[in-house]
Protein backbone atom coordinates (compact mmCIF):
# COMPACT_ATOMS: atom_id res chain seq x y z
CA UNK A 1 0.00 0.00 0.00
CA UNK A 2 3.11 2.72 0.76
CA UNK A 3 3.94 2.23 -3.42
CA UNK A 4 0.21 3.38 -4.33
CA UNK A 5 -0.41 5.95 -1.58
CA UNK A 6 3.29 7.75 -2.85
CA UNK A 7 1.96 7.34 -6.46
CA UNK A 8 -1.11 9.22 -5.03
CA UNK A 9 -0.01 11.90 -3.47
CA UNK A 10 2.10 12.92 -6.88
CA UNK A 11 -1.50 13.33 -8.05
CA UNK A 12 -2.39 15.70 -5.04
CA UNK A 13 -1.63 18.17 -7.71
CA UNK A 14 -4.44 17.22 -10.16
CA UNK A 15 -7.11 18.56 -7.53
CA UNK A 16 -5.86 22.28 -8.01
CA UNK A 17 -7.72 24.80 -5.94
CA UNK A 18 -11.25 23.13 -5.72
CA UNK A 19 -10.71 19.61 -4.47
CA UNK A 20 -14.33 17.96 -5.49
CA UNK A 21 -15.49 14.48 -5.34
CA UNK A 22 -15.51 14.05 -9.21
CA UNK A 23 -12.05 15.26 -9.51
CA UNK A 24 -10.78 12.65 -6.52
CA UNK A 25 -12.90 9.47 -8.08
CA UNK A 26 -11.33 10.48 -11.59
CA UNK A 27 -7.82 10.06 -9.83
CA UNK A 28 -8.80 6.85 -7.96
CA UNK A 29 -10.74 5.43 -11.19
CA UNK A 30 -7.20 5.88 -13.54
CA UNK A 31 -5.04 4.34 -10.54
CA UNK A 32 -7.91 1.29 -10.90
CA UNK A 33 -7.29 1.74 -14.34
CA UNK A 34 -3.38 1.19 -13.85
CA UNK A 35 -3.65 -1.61 -11.80
CA UNK A 36 -2.29 0.56 -8.60
CA UNK A 37 -5.49 -1.29 -6.79
CA UNK A 38 -5.67 -4.59 -7.34
CA UNK A 39 -9.46 -6.40 -6.58
CA UNK A 40 -10.04 -7.14 -3.37
CA UNK A 41 -7.74 -3.77 -1.78
CA UNK A 42 -9.24 -2.25 1.60
CA UNK A 43 -9.01 1.31 0.77
CA UNK A 44 -8.03 3.23 3.69
CA UNK A 45 -9.66 6.62 4.02
CA UNK A 46 -7.19 7.93 6.28
CA UNK A 47 -4.29 6.75 3.59
CA UNK A 48 -5.90 7.78 1.06
CA UNK A 49 -7.45 10.94 2.47
CA UNK A 50 -4.47 12.10 3.72
CA UNK A 51 -2.31 11.28 0.50
CA UNK A 52 -4.65 13.34 -1.65
CA UNK A 53 -4.93 15.72 0.93
CA UNK A 54 -9.06 16.07 1.21
CA UNK A 55 -11.11 15.90 4.02
CA UNK A 56 -13.10 12.67 4.74
CA UNK A 57 -16.61 13.84 3.32
CA UNK A 58 -15.19 14.44 0.09
CA UNK A 59 -13.33 11.14 -0.22
CA UNK A 60 -16.59 9.23 0.50
CA UNK A 61 -18.49 10.89 -1.86
CA UNK A 62 -15.75 9.80 -4.27
CA UNK A 63 -16.17 6.34 -3.00
CA UNK A 64 -19.87 6.76 -3.49
CA UNK A 65 -19.63 7.47 -6.93
CA UNK A 66 -16.91 4.90 -7.91
CA UNK A 67 -19.43 2.30 -6.06
CA UNK A 68 -22.21 3.31 -8.20
CA UNK A 69 -19.38 2.44 -11.13
CA UNK A 70 -19.12 -0.68 -9.53
CA UNK A 71 -15.54 -0.41 -9.19
CA UNK A 72 -15.66 -0.41 -5.51
CA UNK A 73 -17.80 -2.44 -2.95
CA UNK A 74 -19.09 -1.24 0.48
CA UNK A 75 -19.12 -4.28 3.20
CA UNK A 76 -20.65 -3.31 6.17
CA UNK A 77 -18.59 -2.98 9.53
CA UNK A 78 -15.54 -3.71 7.15
CA UNK A 79 -14.68 -0.73 4.98
CA UNK A 80 -14.55 0.14 0.59
CA UNK A 81 -12.65 -2.19 -1.26
CA UNK A 82 -11.60 -2.68 -4.94
CA UNK A 83 -14.46 -4.63 -6.29
CA UNK A 84 -13.63 -8.63 -7.56
CA UNK A 85 -15.85 -9.55 -10.72
CA UNK A 86 -17.42 -12.13 -11.15
CA UNK A 87 -17.57 -14.15 -14.88
CA UNK A 88 -20.93 -12.71 -15.39
CA UNK A 89 -19.28 -9.18 -14.91
CA UNK A 90 -16.21 -10.05 -17.39
CA UNK A 91 -18.71 -10.87 -19.71
CA UNK A 92 -20.88 -8.18 -20.16
CA UNK A 93 -18.08 -5.97 -20.20
CA UNK A 94 -16.43 -7.58 -23.43
CA UNK A 95 -20.47 -7.39 -24.52
CA UNK A 96 -20.36 -3.81 -23.86
CA UNK A 97 -16.77 -3.13 -25.75
CA UNK A 98 -18.04 -5.05 -28.59
CA UNK A 99 -20.88 -2.69 -29.13
CA UNK A 100 -18.86 0.40 -28.27
CA UNK A 101 -15.35 -0.24 -30.03
CA UNK A 102 -17.26 -1.89 -33.57
CA UNK A 103 -19.98 0.72 -33.66
CA UNK A 104 -16.81 3.28 -33.29
CA UNK A 105 -15.25 1.93 -35.78
CA UNK A 106 -17.75 1.45 -38.33
CA UNK A 107 -19.08 4.93 -37.78
CA UNK A 108 -15.65 6.40 -38.60
CA UNK A 109 -17.02 8.06 -41.90
CA UNK A 110 -14.17 8.97 -44.61
CA UNK A 111 -10.12 8.54 -44.48
CA UNK A 112 -8.17 9.92 -43.24
CA UNK A 113 -8.45 9.23 -39.39
CA UNK A 114 -6.18 10.78 -36.58
CA UNK A 115 -4.21 8.13 -35.64
CA UNK A 116 -1.38 9.42 -34.02
CA UNK A 117 -2.70 8.33 -30.40
CA UNK A 118 -3.42 5.57 -31.40
CA UNK A 119 0.04 4.33 -33.17
CA UNK A 120 1.44 5.90 -29.81
CA UNK A 121 -0.45 3.21 -27.77
CA UNK A 122 1.33 0.40 -30.13
CA UNK A 123 4.62 2.03 -29.59
CA UNK A 124 4.06 2.03 -26.24
CA UNK A 125 3.40 -1.53 -26.11
CA UNK A 126 6.13 -2.11 -28.01
CA UNK A 127 8.34 -0.55 -25.44
CA UNK A 128 6.70 -2.64 -22.41
CA UNK A 129 6.89 -6.20 -24.41
CA UNK A 130 10.87 -5.29 -25.16
CA UNK A 131 11.14 -4.61 -21.33
CA UNK A 132 8.79 -7.62 -20.34
CA UNK A 133 6.66 -5.62 -18.56
CA UNK A 134 3.60 -7.48 -18.90
CA UNK A 135 1.25 -5.19 -16.81
CA UNK A 136 2.92 -2.52 -18.79
CA UNK A 137 2.18 -3.76 -21.92
CA UNK A 138 -1.62 -4.57 -20.43
CA UNK A 139 -1.95 -0.75 -19.63
CA UNK A 140 -0.80 -0.15 -23.06
CA UNK A 141 -3.38 -2.60 -24.33
CA UNK A 142 -6.04 -0.43 -22.51
CA UNK A 143 -4.52 2.95 -23.89
CA UNK A 144 -4.67 1.63 -27.52
CA UNK A 145 -8.65 0.80 -27.08
CA UNK A 146 -9.18 4.19 -24.93
CA UNK A 147 -7.69 5.81 -27.89
CA UNK A 148 -10.10 3.84 -30.61
CA UNK A 149 -13.18 4.83 -28.61
CA UNK A 150 -11.90 8.40 -28.63
CA UNK A 151 -11.65 8.19 -32.54
CA UNK A 152 -15.60 8.74 -32.06
CA UNK A 153 -15.16 12.91 -30.58
CA UNK A 154 -17.58 11.71 -27.98
CA UNK A 155 -17.51 13.34 -24.22
CA UNK A 156 -20.38 10.81 -23.75
CA UNK A 157 -18.80 7.43 -25.26
CA UNK A 158 -15.29 8.38 -23.49
CA UNK A 159 -16.81 8.65 -20.52
CA UNK A 160 -18.80 5.54 -20.42
CA UNK A 161 -16.01 3.46 -21.49
CA UNK A 162 -13.54 4.73 -18.70
CA UNK A 163 -15.55 2.63 -16.40
CA UNK A 164 -15.20 -0.04 -18.56
CA UNK A 165 -11.63 -0.16 -19.03
CA UNK A 166 -11.22 0.23 -15.28
CA UNK A 167 -13.68 -2.58 -14.61
CA UNK A 168 -11.56 -4.57 -17.21
CA UNK A 169 -8.26 -3.67 -15.48
CA UNK A 170 -10.01 -5.58 -12.66
CA UNK A 171 -10.27 -8.68 -14.59
CA UNK A 172 -6.57 -8.79 -16.08
CA UNK A 173 -5.35 -9.10 -12.18
CA UNK A 174 -6.67 -12.35 -12.06
CA UNK A 175 -4.86 -13.73 -14.73
CA UNK A 176 -1.80 -15.84 -13.80
CA UNK A 177 0.08 -15.47 -16.89
CA UNK A 178 -0.40 -11.81 -18.02
CA UNK A 179 2.27 -12.36 -20.74
CA UNK A 180 -0.04 -15.03 -22.53
CA UNK A 181 -2.64 -12.68 -22.12
CA UNK A 182 -1.23 -9.55 -23.02
CA UNK A 183 1.79 -10.31 -25.84
CA UNK A 184 -0.70 -12.10 -28.83
CA UNK A 185 -3.09 -8.83 -28.71
CA UNK A 186 0.28 -6.33 -29.64
CA UNK A 187 0.54 -7.77 -33.05
CA UNK A 188 -3.20 -7.46 -33.75
CA UNK A 189 -2.89 -3.80 -32.32
CA UNK A 190 -1.04 -2.98 -35.19
CA UNK A 191 -3.11 -5.17 -37.74
CA UNK A 192 -5.70 -2.61 -36.43
CA UNK A 193 -3.70 0.40 -36.76
CA UNK A 194 -2.87 -0.81 -40.26
CA UNK A 195 -5.81 -1.32 -41.55
CA UNK A 196 -6.94 2.75 -40.59
CA UNK A 197 -3.95 4.07 -41.79
CA UNK A 198 -5.10 2.28 -45.19
CA UNK A 199 -8.58 3.65 -44.82
CA UNK A 200 -10.21 0.27 -44.58
CA UNK A 201 -12.57 0.80 -41.34
CA UNK A 202 -14.42 -2.35 -42.30
CA UNK A 203 -11.07 -4.73 -42.37
CA UNK A 204 -10.51 -2.94 -39.13
CA UNK A 205 -14.13 -3.15 -37.64
CA UNK A 206 -13.51 -7.41 -38.79
CA UNK A 207 -9.74 -7.49 -36.75
CA UNK A 208 -11.78 -5.82 -33.51
CA UNK A 209 -14.70 -8.17 -33.60
CA UNK A 210 -12.36 -11.39 -33.87
CA UNK A 211 -9.89 -9.85 -31.32
CA UNK A 212 -12.36 -9.27 -28.97
CA UNK A 213 -14.23 -12.25 -29.15
CA UNK A 214 -10.66 -14.14 -28.94
CA UNK A 215 -9.71 -12.06 -25.61
CA UNK A 216 -13.13 -12.86 -24.17
CA UNK A 217 -12.61 -16.34 -24.55
CA UNK A 218 -8.95 -16.67 -23.07
CA UNK A 219 -9.97 -13.90 -19.99
CA UNK A 220 -13.51 -15.92 -19.56
CA UNK A 221 -11.15 -19.37 -19.38
CA UNK A 222 -8.91 -18.14 -16.36
CA UNK A 223 -11.86 -16.82 -14.43
CA UNK A 224 -13.65 -19.96 -14.75
CA UNK A 225 -10.62 -21.31 -13.02
CA UNK A 226 -9.05 -18.57 -10.80
CA UNK A 227 -12.11 -16.73 -9.50
CA UNK A 228 -15.53 -19.37 -10.16
CA UNK A 229 -18.80 -18.63 -10.74
CA UNK A 230 -18.85 -16.86 -6.93
CA UNK A 231 -16.37 -14.26 -7.88
CA UNK A 232 -14.97 -15.43 -4.77
CA UNK A 233 -10.75 -15.11 -4.52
Amino acid sequence: MAEQLTGLAGDRALLGRTSTAERVSDILRSRIAEGYFPPGTRLSEDAIGGALGVSRNTLREAFRLLTHERLLVHELNRGVFVRVLTVEDVEDIYRTRALVECAVVRGLGEPPYALDRLAAAVTGGRLAAHENDWKALGTANIHFHRELVALAGSERTDELMRSVFAELRLAFHVVDDPRRLHEPYLARNQQILQALQAGDRRGAERLLETYLSDSLERVVEVYRRRVGEEGAP
